[in-house]
């Protein structure tokens, strides 16, 4: 992916909101091959056990890939309102002659509502052979499905949240390879990038309109188009890099209190790290682990794997800040903005905005407004029709296996 995410890419992922049924038959077909062919590497990688510890950060692949099927059964093939795109009724997928007729009770497995994360450790999972199996036949429904549906943003809602819903759990699918220490093989690697100074971009105190509005799908949390008032700010061009990020690091500001808040000292002293994760400093200069090798630290790249609480820091050291979610709108609508090589934390915290009102799938959003930050951009594991600028991202802030950086911002 080019460092800079051009404009041609935006519309692409634009028109993806609005993408009709071949388009979206295509997509499905695209999306279901890409989940298969991480499961390969998956398997290659740990062996038909496909065993993997229990921690916050991982799901087991085996019920990752049946809750992709079971995702799109639930809000197609067993959804007697689908037609009713967001205001179908959830309750009515519930009805118990709806469960899923292919030998396993589907939603006691892979429904993320009801079964805890921990939990599906102990779940008595179909073999992979059965899965794959369940998932040719998901898809062949979904496509027979689609092609009866009527053609317009009501009809193809919940088409398009299965698609998108798949495209997430690919790229979480990138992210536990990296912290499991393999190459998933399925990933869109990131073009070279060309050491240079920093730039700022100086942008004058404006109006702008925060949430989506028109036509196409939208994640809940996206809608409530509003106008909010940004005062004039000083942003960096570019996600900080590792030139910038190191001199920090090497001036050992990981154990000077000064610079971190009190979540984030709380975090530092819990992991008891002194650099970020996956860089370790040799005789030879600085090397970053990818996919379970050390490689040479490229200065010129975006810092990244960092801390909600590593960015805050930074800032602190630097005499700077992290923009808000406002302040990323406007400038990403500004010449020589880039982004897409990494999701950048914000100083925003992911709320609903104004006339928040859940979609079917009410577990999207509405529990996770808890003050947790909203990131924005995307990375090189982001499948491409996902790279939208009205995007929120979100996660906890001490998460740092997801490909999370930042930029900063002086007022």
């Amino acid at each position: 992916m080019d460092v800079k995410l051009s404009s041609a890419i935006v519309s692409d992922a634009e028109s993806a909101r609005c993408g009709g049924k071949a388009w979206l038959a295509s997509a499905l077909r695209e999306t279901r091959a890409r989940s298969l062919a991480l499961f390969d590497a998956y398997e290659a990688a740990l062996g038909p056990g496909l065993s993997v510890p229990c921690t916050p950060e991982l799901n087991l692949p085996l019920w990752e890939l049946g809750h992709i099927g079971w995702f799109a059964d639930w809000w197609l093939a067993r959804n007697p309102q689908r037609h009713r795109g967001v205001h179908a009724d959830p309750q009515a997928v519930r009805n118990p002659a709806r469960q899923a007729a292919r030998g396993v009770n589907a939603d006691a497995l892979y429904n993320s509502s009801d079964v805890p994360h921990d939990a599906r450790w102990r779940l008595d999972l179909p073999d992979a052979d059965a899965v794959c199996a369940d998932l040719e036949a998901s898809l062949s429904d979904t496509l027979a499905l689609l092609a009866d549906a009527p053609e317009d943003d009501t009809g193809l809602y919940f088409f398009r949240l299965a698609l998108f819903h798949e495209d997430m759990h690919a790229e979480a699918a990138v992210y536990m390879a990296q912290t499991l220490g393999f190459d998933p093989l399925v990933h869109h690697a990131a073009a070279p990038f060309t050491a240079r100074r920093p730039r700022a971009l100086r942008l004058a105190a404006t109006d702008c309109t925060l949430g989506r509005s028109g036509p196409g799908f939208a994640f809940d949390n996206e809608l409530g188009a509003h106008a909010v008032s940004v005062g004039a700010f000083e942003i960096d061009a570019q996600p900080v890099t590792w030139a910038q990020f190191l001199p920090f690091v090497e001036g050992g500001s990981y154990v000077q209190r000064q610079f971190w808040s009190a979540a984030g000292s709380i975090w530092r002293l819990s992991q008891e790290r002194q650099a970020p994760r996956y860089l370790r400093q040799t005789p030879q200069g600085w090397e970053q682990q990818a996919f379970g090798r050390w490689l040479p630290l490229d200065p010129a790249a975006p810092a990244c794997h960092l801390t909600a609480f590593e960015a805050q820091a930074w800032c602190a050291w630097a005499g700077r800040r992290l923009p808000t979610e406002a302040e990323w709108a406007v400038a990403a609508q500004a010449a020589g903005f880039e982004w897409g090589s990494v999701w950048e934390w914000t100083a925003s915290a992911f709320a609903p905005f104004p006339d928040f009102a859940p979609h079917p799938y009410v577990d999207y959003s509405s529990p996770w407004f808890d003050g947790r930050p909203v990131l924005k951009g995307a990375s090189p594991a982001t499948v491409p029709r996902m790279r939208h600028p009205q995007y929120r991202n979100y996660f906890t802030p001490e998460r740092n296996d997801i490909v999370a950086g930042f930029r900063s911002v002086a007022s």
